[in-house]
């Protein structure tokens, strides 16, 4: 059997276009979704995945439609070719699972993926160490400013115990005893 699977982002937004593309490929039964696809939680693509045996054909409007970025596109192509089915891309006719090359488009995938991971993984790093170096502080705030951390590290040391200054400052004793760390 042929599928089709379509997906907006928003119920604002029309799958009346996607549907009509996968009408015309020959779609007999289509599964649409409204809503991103950076949630794991996709009820039609669950029930489209569910229903998949040995010779079934899915078809999607373009890449981007199915997953949000190689890695998920290559677990549910993977997944597809171990139901038996096969997935083609309208957009992109490289992504097409169905015919002979299957292990090799899949194997093309993956190393896209991984390469997509390691630019991704490169581009964070260097955004990072760009904002370090513009002073950008990461991590939560600290809760107490520096001059309360010198006040109550002064407390401790005329003999106040940390329970009374935590209770003081408003902050558990364990804050207190992280800056007193001698």
């Amino acid at each position: 059997m042929i599928f089709g699977y379509a997906r907006v982002s928003t119920e604002a937004q029309d799958l009346a276009n996607q549907r009509a593309q996968l009408a015309a490929a020959g779609c007999e039964r289509i599964f649409a979704d409204k809503i991103t696809s950076t949630t794991a939680d996709r009820p039609q693509l669950k029930k489209l995945m569910a229903t998949l045996a040995a010779g079934d054909l899915v078809i999607i409007p373009a890449a981007d439609r199915l997953a949000r970025d190689l890695t998920d596109l290559l677990i549910l192509a993977r997944d597809m070719h171990t139901a038996g089915a096969g997935l083609c891309s309208l957009a992109e006719p490289v992504v097409d699972t169905s015919g002979d090359f299957a292990e090799v488009v899949l194997a093309v995938l993956g190393v896209s993926a991984k390469l997509e991971r390691r630019r991704i993984l490169d581009r964070t790093a260097r955004g990072r160490a760009d904002a370090k170096a513009k002073g950008v502080k990461f991590g939560r705030k600290p809760k107490l400013t520096h001059f309360q951390q010198r006040e109550a590290l002064q407390r401790l040391d005329t003999g106040e115990t940390q329970r009374s200054v935590a209770r003081n400052f408003n902050v558990s004793q364990a804050t207190i005893a992280r800056i007193h760390r001698p």
